[in-house]
């Protein structure tokens, strides 16, 4: 890499302190989406460092600023982003906050220059900001139609949508792997083949949720007979099923640790859940350095979902830090030097 700087930092406490997460990864990917997010709010600056500098320059120098949520998943495309602007050239400043009302704030006004998204999310957070709390849903489960959609409204406010990569972070299902293995299973729609009653391990709203147990019972003609609220992908939700207590459990798309648990995630064949798929969104003025753009589309052509799994994995289980975890898979696909 560059000698160009690369830090991290946390916008204004008192700003985060009084929002909760509503992104994807360490909780329901798509409860924004379900429940509404409401006005965004006026943020302070995210940094001391000048963002729009990358648009008075010609290609890969000047200052950005990669924003974002604050939990590993986002922690780890942060870096990515980060390593590969570095490499590029430019002085990489992140910060990182709570809430996408924050950050969607900030990169709106020009504090911040891109951050990673999930279509499908910022795609009816930006629909709610432009069209009201009530607009109808947008997003689909296919990422290009997705960030098509997005466009207009990411435009409207200021904003670029670049280009989506196949990795997707979303609600998914999972089973015990013996049951999947003796019975040939391998999607929500084989395993409804089966007596559909079911307890399902999930969130306490997940009654309520439209990908949650409303769609699992009017796409896939399941039966929820009891929900245990256990949360989403967590140890208690995914320990009822191991134990025999629930039949499924509600997971991420990226949860790396269903293997070791004895766990398969179970393909979405009817396309129940919408189109999370990893996508940078950038402050207009920042994209017009078509080198900034070009430089995180280069990650769009790699990341798999299958791979963001494994780097989530290599931050919660193994404990490296998501610098070091961004760096290596960056230098593994021929990315940046190491």
């Amino acid at each position: 890499m560059t000698s160009t700087t690369l830090r991290r930092a946390l916008l204004p406490a008192a700003l985060v302190a009084s929002l909760a997460l509503a992104a994807c990864g360490s909780g329901d990917p798509l409860a924004e989406t379900d429940a509404g997010a409401g006005g965004a709010t006026a943020a302070e600056p995210a940094a001391s460092a000048d963002p729009a500098a990358s648009s008075d320059t010609a290609g890969g120098s000047g200052s950005i600023v990669v924003g974002g949520a604050n939990f590993t998943e986002m922690q780890v495309m942060e870096e990515m982003y980060g390593a590969l602007l570095t490499e590029a050239g430019y002085d990489v400043e992140i910060v990182a906050s709570d809430s996408r009302e924050i950050y969607g704030q900030a990169l709106v006004d020009g504090d911040i220059d891109v951050v990673p998204e999930y279509a499908a999310t910022m795609a009816e957070f930006l629909n709610r900001e432009v069209n009201g709390p009530d607009a109808e849903l947008v997003a689909t489960a296919d990422a290009a139609e997705t960030v098509a959609a997005m466009e207009p409204l990411a435009a409207e406010l200021g904003l670029v949508v670049a280009r989506p990569a196949e990795a997707a972070s979303q609600n998914g299902y999972a089973i015990l792997t013996a049951v999947a293995e003796e019975n040939g299973i391998t999607s929500l729609s084989d395993f409804a083949a089966f007596p559909p009653e079911i307890v399902l391990a999930a969130t306490e709203e997940c009654p309520t949720r439209p990908f949650c147990q409303l769609g699992l019972e009017g796409t896939y003609g399941f039966t929820v007979t009891e929900l245990l609220p256990l949360g989403y992908g967590s140890p208690q939700a995914k320990q009822a099923v191991v134990a025999g207590e629930a039949d499924l459990a509600l997971v991420g798309t990226t949860d790396a640790t269903l293997e070791a648990d004895g766990l398969v995630l179970l393909e979405d064949d009817q396309e129940l859940q919408l189109a999370d798929n990893l996508v940078p969104v950038l402050n207009a003025t920042s994209a017009e350095d078509a080198t900034l753009v070009e430089t995180l589309d280069a990650l769009a052509d790699v990341l798999t979902t299958e791979d963001l799994a494994e780097l989530n994995r290599r931050v919660d289980a193994d404990r490296e830090l998501p610098a070091d975890v961004a760096t290596s898979y960056l230098v593994e696909k021929g990315l940046i030097e190491g």
